[in-house]
């Protein structure tokens, strides 16, 4: 980890693409004010560079990042996009939560939540009124609009490709995602830049700072696919971790569509004995968390020991009761997830519920774009997260730690 800060360190002394902006759209204000505060905390340390003319260019005398943009709506709903001041020249992050259904707007005298498609919109919106004039723009939507109807099955729409293109067609150079549920989307936009990145480092740092007594060997700990689309996440936990994996499969009954899928008959375990170990299940999304609960139940009875969900999104569309009983009963630990969209307080004041911080990486992303330097480093957090262990390990001996 010291070898890649120092290194990044580095690469902040080389000259930018542009000067750097940041627009947070409506529901990213929070995310957007630490992730400024990262920015110039690093942009702020440059002192060797300071009466130079990158010193200028770096951005560093600048009070912020921030640049203040509005989409006002009309009566009957309609809007517009404003930036109140000129991004001429700038390289220009736009950060957006299309998940962010506590933002809401007067239309027609009754008060609506901003939808997906609302936040879409918006940010079109923004990048009409950029107009041409911005260097180059870069979009950060962690969580990707439409991105879990990813395929095409029939009649039906393609949206997220089309929604891709879009933004394609209006000059956007850079898309960076989180997690994205199947990233071979960015098969529809072939020459831009398109990232999907996962939380995999900060959703353990999380867990190991609150949970400090797991063992992580072969004997005591296992890592649970809750279906075969969430594999290749799973795989990589256990293999960094040295951990066995088992999987569940979801018998589905295809003659039916209920809330818009084919519900599920059963969760089907094929893997190893789980009997007296904790178990980590990771998945993108976490919906109604009617699967998590399902899988967590049959775990506890193959005589699990204690269940960890970890999800990058967590919704809880039908909300918060039922995880709330599943943590007094003893089927579910701790749901670990990110603050890369919307979280209600209730949520953020549940004993079971952590929280991983992304504002720190997400500054790593812009700063290493705005420099044109390689994501790898950021993109592959293997030997990140070995070394995490081993620090969680080192403070294990030490008996009471707070990793920072």
């Amino acid at each position: 980890m010291t070898d890649f800060v120092s290194t990044w360190n580095n690469d902040l002394l080389t000259v930018p693409y542009a000067p750097l902006g940041l627009i947070a759209m409506p529901g990213c204000e929070e995310l957007g004010q630490k992730v400024n505060a990262w920015l110039m905390k690093w942009y702020e340390q440059q002192d060797a560079l300071e009466d130079t003319p990158l010193f200028s260019l770096m951005g560093a005398n600048r009070h912020d990042f921030l640049i203040e943009a509005d989409c006002p709506r009309f009566g009957t709903g309609e809007g517009k996009g404003m930036i109140n001041t000129s991004v001429r020249g700038y390289d220009l992050y736009i950060l957006t939560d299309v998940g962010a259904y506590n933002v809401t707007y007067s239309m027609y005298g009754r008060e609506v939540p901003m939808s997906p498609d609302d936040h879409f919109q918006d940010l079109k919106r923004i990048i009409g009124a950029v107009g041409g004039r911005a260097k180059r723009i870069n979009i950060i939507m962690p969580m990707l609009y439409e991105g879990r109807q990813h395929r095409r099955t029939s009649r039906e729409s393609l949206d997220c490709a089309i929604a891709l293109q879009e933004l394609q067609r209006m000059g956007v150079s850079n898309i960076i995602t989180f997690d994205a549920h199947d990233p071979r989307v960015q098969n529809a936009i072939p020459l831009i830049g398109f990232d999907s990145v996962k939380p995999s480092y900060q959703i353990l740092k999380a867990l190991f700072r609150e949970e400090r007594d797991l063992q992580i060997d072969r004997e005591h700990m296992m890592i649970v696919s809750p279906d075969e689309g969430a594999i290749d996440r799973n795989i990589f936990y256990s293999s960094v971790l040295g951990v066995d994996m088992g999987m569940f499969y979801k018998r589905r009954d295809y003659t039916r569509v209920v809330a818009g899928r084919n519900p599920i008959i059963a969760h089907e375990y094929l893997g190893d004995d789980v009997e007296g170990k904790d178990v980590l299940v990771s998945d993108d999304i976490l919906s109604t968390g009617d699967s998590i609960l399902d899988l967590a139940r049959e775990l506890k009875k193959r005589k699990a020991n204690r269940i960890f969900a970890a999800a990058t999104f967590a919704l809880f569309t039908n909300g918060l009761e039922a995880f709330q009983r599943a943590y007094e009963d003893g089927t579910i630990s701790r749901i670990i997830s990110t603050n890369l969209t919307y979280r209600t307080p209730e949520l953020k004041s549940m004993p079971w519920f952590i929280e991983a911080d992304m504002s720190k990486y997400i500054s790593y992303i812009i700063a290493s774009l705005n420099h044109d330097r390689s994501l790898s480093g950021l993109l592959n957090p293997y030997n990140r997260i070995k070394a995490l262990i081993a620090r969680y390990h080192e403070k294990q001996a030490e008996n009471g730690f707070r990793l920072v």
